[in-house]
C-alpha cells in the first residue's frame, strides 16, 4: 500500500506569517526520500494554503507523482490543464470550512463533475473523485467512467476506539469491496493519524493513503523524515499482512 503525503500544512504554516519558509518544495523532495509513493497538495478557491505558483514549481521537481486536489470549477480545471499533474482528485469545497468536509454528492452533480473529469481525461490527467463511503456514490463514479475514487475516512477517523468506529469501519470495508468489484483502484483518506489508521491500512483493495495534518503535526516533535517514516512503516506494517 502506498503512502501519499499532503503538504498543504506546510503551506500553511507559511502562509500563517506571509514568509518563504517553510519551504514546500524542500518539503516535497524531503517526503519522497523518506518513502513518500505520491505528493499532495489541494488547492483551494480561496488559496488559503497552497497559492498558485506552488504547483509550477513542484511539478518539474516532484520524482513520484502529484495529486493535485481541486474543485470541480472552471478555474481549477483551467489551472490544473495548465500545471499537467499525474492525478486530479476533485473534492467538494466550502469556504467556511476548516478543511474538507465530507465527499462529492456525484448523484447530484452528475453532469458538471463528468464535464470536468472528461476535460481532466482528454489531457491525460489520471481524475479521482473524493466521495464518502456510499454505494450510491460509488456507483455514480462507476458510470461516470473515472478509474479512481478515494474514500472519504473523515467520519470513521473522528469517531473513539468503540462499537461505533467499528460500524463505521465495516461501512468502509463494504464500499471499498464493492469499488474494487466493480474496477475502480482505490485511494483513502481524511483525519488518518498515528493511532487509527492501522484498521484502515489493513483492508484489502487500497491502493493508496493519502496524509497530511497528522504527519505535519508529528513532525513538530520528531523530525519530518522521521514523522513520513513512521506512518510508512504503520501502512506497511498492516498492508503486508
Amino acid at each position: 500500500m502506498n503512502l501519499g503525503v499532503n503538504i498543504d500544512h506546510i503551506a500553511t504554516l507559511r502562509q500563517a506569517r506571509g514568509t518563504t519558509y517553510p519551504s514546500v518544495i524542500e518539503a516535497a523532495l524531503k517526503a519522497e526520500k523518506s518513502g513518500a509513493d505520491s505528493i499532495t497538495l489541494h488547492l483551494r478557491e480561496d488559496r488559503r494554503h497552497m497559492q498558485d505558483e506552488d504547483l509550477y514549481d513542484l511539478k518539474p521537481l516532484i520524482q513520484t507523482k502529484m495529486n493535485l486536489e481541486l474543485a470541480p470549477t472552471e478555474e481549477m480545471i483551467q489551472i490544473a490543464i495548465d500545471v499537467m499533474p499525474e492525478d486530479v482528485c476533485m473534492v467538494p469545497e466550502r469556504r467556511e470550512e476548516r478543511t474538507t468536509e465530507g465527499g462529492l454528492d456525484v448523484k447530484g452533480h452528475f453532469d458538471s463533475i463528468k464535464k470536468a473529469s472528461d476535460r481532466l481525461a482528454k489531457e491525460g490527467i489520471r481524475v479521482s473523485l473524493f466521495v464518502a463511503p456510499d454505494i450510491t456514490q460509488i456507483e455514480k463514479a462507476v458510470q461516470m467512467g473515472v478509474p479512481v475514487i478515494e474514500i472519504h475516512t473523515g467520519h470513521y477517523a473522528n469517531l473513539e476506539a468503540g462499537q461505533l468506529r467499528d460500524k463505521e469501519l465495516v461501512i468502509i470495508h463494504e464500499a471499498i469491496n464493492y469499488a474494487h468489484k466493480k474496477g475502480l483502484i482505490i485511494n483513502a483518506g481524511h483525519g488518518l493519524h498515528y493511532k487509527n489508521v492501522q484498521p484502515i491500512a489493513a483492508i484489502k483493495g487500497i491502493d493508496e493513503l493519502n496524509i497530511g495534518h497528522a504527519i505535519v503535526s508529528h513532525a513538530l516533535f520528531v523530525g519530518w523524515e522521521n514523522a513520513i517514516r513512521e506512518m510508512k512503516s504503520l501502512i506497511k506494517e498492516c498492508s503486508s499482512q
